[in-house]
């Protein structure tokens, strides 16, 4: 088995990180989306990965290298235009040849793991096995209608009166039978090449087409509030480990990693939270479910359910919660405040916040 990853999206709705790095690429507790992608699918056993680029593909290239890294061999198939999901397995004819494959969304999240639905296809081997997940409100996605026994019956794209709860969620088992789909395919009114109709596609020809449930956790970290959902949860798992320093001034309370190299100073620290390699942290308190990038300093400041990319500083900040500092972005007030504060800024951005 193979796999191709997807992260040639733009990431409109995760402006404005995405004006400056890729989606895929912003990080959850301090580790890319993409790699939490890269390990679900190493846990299959699967190395051989085609990764699906854009116009961001030298970033998701110099953030992947090679793969050897992770233990993956990786081949990067560019995609000139968004032209569709089936139009990638088209591009990728040559990579992925007639093995089986999984297609996975490069910007997806699913903490626990995947290998439940492939031993599912593994067992069955239907021409095409789908991954669903219940949903409150199924017309913003793709929908399975499934028979009792897991075949499915249709699939349709955000229907305005669902029959069915179950959502796609960018994850699919193909055999080599998905690619006669993508040839008979047309386009969408969107100019697309769409998946669903592809696979739809199989169900109407009398294939195999089958619907693996996914009952973990699930978040498409397309905008700024699930990012900061998802990065909640996975925090919640961290466990405590202290490699860099912490003063004998300061207090750890809770799951808190403090990475080589960082400086914990005066500092209250209530976990679950990440302190990144190089950051130095004074007269601060952080937490809980909070990360802190590489190579920050936070000084004087209170902070909670937040993220702080690499290199940001935040200086007499007292009450920032729910917030997202880019990449280099430096955060202070015109004087000591109280007030909480939401703030979303972008990369290399210097803010102000009023006393």
């Amino acid at each position: 088995m193979k796999a191709l990853v997807l992260a040639g999206g733009s990431g409109t709705r995760l402006r404005p990180f995405s004006y400056s790095m890729p989606k895929q690429l912003i990080p959850i507790a301090n580790t890319p989306v993409l790699e939490y992608v890269l390990r679900n699918i190493l846990d299959l056993g699967v190395h051989e990965i085609g990764v699906v680029v854009g116009d961001r593909a030298p970033e998701i290239q110099g953030a992947l290298g090679d793969g050897s890294r992770f233990g993956a061999q990786l081949t990067y198939i560019r995609q000139e235009a968004p032209l569709g999901l089936a139009h990638t397995v088209s591009i990728a004819r040559d990579f992925l040849g007639d093995d089986d494959f999984v297609m996975y969304l490069g910007d997806n999240m699913l903490p626990e793991g995947i290998t439940g639905v492939a031993e599912e296809f593994a067992a069955h081997r239907p021409a095409a096995h789908v991954v669903v997940h219940k949903v409150a409100d199924p017309r913003a996605f793709g929908v399975a209608e499934l028979r009792p026994g897991g075949e499915v019956l249709r699939l349709v794209e955000k229907p305005e009166q669902p029959r069915s709860d179950l959502a796609l969620i960018g994850v699919y088992f193909f055999t080599a039978a998905i690619h006669e789909a993508v040839r008979a395919i047309e386009p969408s009114a969107r100019g697309e090449l769409e998946i669903t109709d592809a696979v739809q596609w199989l169900v109407a020809a009398g294939a195999d087409v089958r619907a693996g449930r996914y009952e973990g956790y699930w978040k498409d970290t397309g905008n700024v509030e699930d990012v900061l959902e998802c990065n909640e949860h996975v925090l919640a798992a961290l466990r405590h480990s202290v490699s860099g320093e912490v003063d004998g001034a300061s207090e750890l309370t809770g799951p808190v990693v403090v990475e080589a190299g960082a400086r914990i100073v005066r500092s209250r620290i209530e976990g679950p939270v990440i302190i990144g390699a190089g950051t130095v942290v004074e007269d601060s308190h952080i937490g809980p479910h909070s990360s802190v990038g590489r190579e920050c300093a936070i000084t004087g400041s209170r902070l909670g359910y937040s993220i702080a990319l690499d290199g940001a500083s935040v200086t007499g900040v007292q009450g920032l919660r729910s917030s997202v500092i880019g990449r280099s972005a430096s955060v202070g007030t015109t004087g000591q405040s109280a007030d909480p504060y939401r703030l979303v800024v972008g990369d290399h951005t210097r803010v102000e916040v009023a006393a």
